[in-house]
C-alpha cells in the first residue's frame, strides 16, 4: 500500500486551523490508515488502496476537514470551461485509446507542493494506473505551449525531443533504451509499431505517454497554469484520475478550467466534476451496523465524510464527490458512516450460536506430507499462488495451456493463477544462488486447474550430483510412507531431461511426475547447477482403506 510523506506545517496551512500532533496521531489511523513514520515536522502514512484520493497532503486534509468538523458535507469545486482543445487521432485506437486533460490555473507553486504533486502523481500511476499500463498523468507548464493540441500514433524514429532529466535530443525509440524511465516503463508499449505523442499547434512536444514528459513544460516554483493529460487503456480510470489530482490543485486554490477533447465520434469536456447520487436506507444502514441511529444523525456522519446528503422518503440520498471512485455499492456509504461514528464506539458482542470447526481431511494429510518432507531434510517454502505466463510456462519450455487469467493485474509479475508449484520453487532457488548448496525445498499449496483448486506436493534439489536416481527414491520414499499402491513408468516432457523422466501411476490415473530439469529450464531460471524435480497431486496419493503398502 502507499505511504504518503506529508510535512506537518503544510498539513496545518491547508486545514486552515492548528491541530496538535498528538491529536492527529489519533485521528489519522481511524480514517483508515496506518502510520508507519512521526519525527517532529513529518508523517509517513500508509492509507489503504481503496481511497486513492488520500495519496496527497491536499486530500488528507480535505477529509480530516471534514472529520473534524471544520468543513462538512460537499466540496464545491468552482469550474468553468476553457478554449483549450486537444484532438485525438484515430491511429492512438490500438496502442492508448483514451485521454482526458484539464486547465488549472493560478497555481501557487512551493517546495512543498510541487513534492506532494509529484509524488501524488506516482502513487496514482504504481496504483490506479497499475505502473502506468492502465492510466499515466502528464502534469505540464502551460505558459510555453500552444493550443489545440493532438495526441496521436507515430513512428518511433519520426518524432524527436529533450525528455525531462535530459539535456539531449533524443527519438522516442532512443529514450526507450537510454532514459530510465524509458526502460523503466518500455514493456507498457511492448508489440507496438507506433508510439503515442501529444503534440501542441507548433509541433513542439508535450509527452510520450505513458513513459516521461519534455523538458519544455517542465513545473517549477514559476509556474502559475498547470495543463494535465490523462491517457490510459480505460476511460474511467483516466476520468478517476483526473477528478482527484485537478481538485487537489484546487485545494491549493487554482481554479479548474475544462478542456474540449475530440475524438473522431464524439466531443467531451474534462474534468466532470458533477456528483453522483446514491440511495441509502436508515434500516439498512442501522441493521448492517448494529446500530440505532436516527436519520439526521446519519446525515451528520455522511456529511463529515465530504459527502452531500438530502432527505429521500425517510432515507437517504447521498452526493458523492466526483474523486471518490470506491462509493460503488450502499455498503460502501455504510463503511463511512462506520468511520465516521468512530469504531471504537462499537461494542463487541459474543455470537449468538456456538460451533465448532474442525480440519478438512485434505488439511490433516498435507500436515502428514509436510512432516514427511521435513523428516527427508527438505525446508518448506510457501509462495504466492498468483504468477504469469512466462513464469509457468515460458521458462518452463511448456507451451501455453488452460490457465485462470486476472482480470486487473497489478503488475505483469501476477497476470494468472499458476498451473504448477515447480516454477515458484524454482524461482526461490534462483532468489537463494547465493546460498551454499545442496539446497532442498518443498511446498504443499493449491494450483489452478480448470476453475478448481488442486492440492499439489513438489520439491526440488540443486548441487552437482542431483540426479534421477536420488529423486525416484525420494518420491518412491514419500508414496510408501503414505501407504499408497503405485507404478513408476518412462515418461516424456519438454522440461525434463529425456530419458530421465518418470510418472507416477496409481490405478489408471498419473498421480505426477519427477525427474532431472532439463538444462534450458535450469539456465532460464538463472541456475547453474543440476536439479532433480518432483510434483504429486495430493487428492491422487490420499491413501485409500484397501491400500497399505507401495511397491
Amino acid at each position: 500500500m502507499p505511504v504518503i510523506s506529508i510535512e506537518y506545517d503544510d498539513l496545518i496551512d491547508l486545514l486552515g486551523t492548528k491541530v496538535e500532533m498528538e491529536k492527529l496521531i489519533d485521528i489519522i489511523p481511524m480514517m483508515g490508515a496506518d502510520i508507519e513514520r512521526i519525527d517532529y515536522t513529518q508523517m509517513d502514512i500508509e492509507f489503504f488502496p481503496d481511497r486513492p484520493d488520500l495519496y496527497s497532503v491536499e486530500g488528507v486534509a480535505r477529509a480530516l476537514r471534514g472529520y473534524l468538523g471544520l468543513e462538512v458535507g460537499l466540496k464545491d469545486y468552482p469550474i468553468s470551461d476553457s478554449d483549450v482543445k486537444l484532438i485525438v487521432d484515430p491511429t492512438v485506437n490500438e496502442v492508448r485509446p483514451y485521454i482526458v486533460c484539464g486547465l488549472v490555473k493560478d497555481v501557487e507553486m512551493t517546495d512543498f507542493f510541487i513534492q506532494s504533486l509529484m509524488d501524488m502523481q506516482e502513487k496514482l500511476h504504481l496504483t490506479l494506473g497499475r505502473k502506468r499500463a492502465k492510466m499515466a498523468i502528464g502534469v505540464h507548464d502551460y505558459k510555453d505551449i500552444t493550443p489545440p493540441f493532438t495526441y496521436k500514433a507515430v513512428d518511433p524514429e519520426s518524432v524527436q525531443f529533450v525528455p525531462l532529466g535530459k539535456t539531449e535530443t533524443m527519438d522516442l525509440e532512443e529514450i526507450l533504451r537510454k532514459h530510465e524511465k524509458g526502460r523503466d516503463y518500455a514493456w507498457t508499449l511492448e508489440g507496438f509499431t507506433r508510439y503515442p505523442i501529444i503534440l501542441d499547434a507548433n509541433n513542439e512536444v508535450l509527452s510520450f505517454p505513458p513513459i516521461i514528459n519534455g523538458t519544455l513544460t517542465m513545473v517549477t516554483e514559476d509556474t502559475k497554469d498547470i495543463f494535465l493529460d490523462l491517457t490510459g487503456t480505460e476511460m474511467s480510470a483516466v476520468n478517476h484520475a483526473l477528478n482527484i489530482i485537478s481538485t487537489a490543485l484546487a485545494e491549493r486554490g487554482g481554479k479548474i478550467e475544462r478542456v474540449e477533447v475530440i475524438y473522431p465520434d464524439k466531443n467531451i469536456k474534462t474534468p466532470d466534476l458533477k456528483p453522483t447520487k446514491m440511495d441509502l436506507g436508515l434500516t439498512y444502514l442501522n441493521s448492517m451496523l448494529g446500530t440505532n441511529l436516527s436519520l439526521e444523525d446519519a446525515i451528520n456522519y455522511l456529511e463529515k465524510m465530504r459527502f452531500g446528503v438530502e432527505k429521500n422518503e425517510g432515507n437517504i440520498r447521498a452526493s458523492i464527490p466526483a474523486y471518490r471512485g470506491d462509493i460503488l455499492h450502499p455498503i460502501d456509504l455504510v463503511e463511512d458512516v462506520a468511520i465516521s461514528y468512530g469504531y471504537m464506539r462499537f461494542e463487541p458482542e459474543l455470537p449468538f450460536a456456538m460451533t465448532f470447526g474442525k480440519s478438512l481431511e485434505i488439511t490433516h494429510f498435507c500436515n502428514r506430507l509436510r512432516t514427511i518432507m521435513v523428516g527427508f531434510g527438505f525446508n518448506e517454502v510457501m509462495t504466492l499462488t498468483l504468477s504469469n505466463e512466462k513464469e509457468q510456462f515460458e521458462m518452463m519450455s511448456l507451451e501455453i495451456s488452460e490457465r485462470a487469467h486476472a482480470k486487473n493485474p497489478l503488475t505483469k509479475e501476477h497476470t494468472c493463477l499458476r498451473v504448477s508449484l515447480l516454477p515458484s520453487l524454482l524461482s526461490t532457488l534462483r532468489a537463494n544462488r547465493h546460498r551454499d548448496l545442496p539446497q532442498r525445498i518443498f511446498e504443499v499449496g493449491i494450483t489452478v486447474s480448470r476453475e478448481h483448486n488442486v492440492y499439489k506436493l513438489a520439491g526440488v534439489a540443486i548441487y552437482p550430483k542431483a540426479s534421477f536416481t536420488e529423486a525416484k527414491s525420494l518420491v518412491e520414499g514419500i508414496l510408501r510412507a503414505v501407504g499408497v499402491q503405485y507404478t513408476v513408468q518412462p515418461f516424456s516432457r519438454a522440461n525434463f531431461v529425456d530419458g530421465r523422466c518418470a510418472s507416477v501411476i496409481r490405478g489408471d490415473e498419473c498421480i505426477g511426475i519427477f525427474g532431472e530439469l532439463h538444462p534450458h529450464v535450469i539456465t532460464n531460471f538463472d541456475l547453474s547447477n543440476p536439479i532433480y524435480a518432483f510434483e504429486l497431486d495430493v487428492e491422487g496419493m490420499a491413501p485409500k482403506k484397501e491400500e497399505s503398502s507401495g511397491k
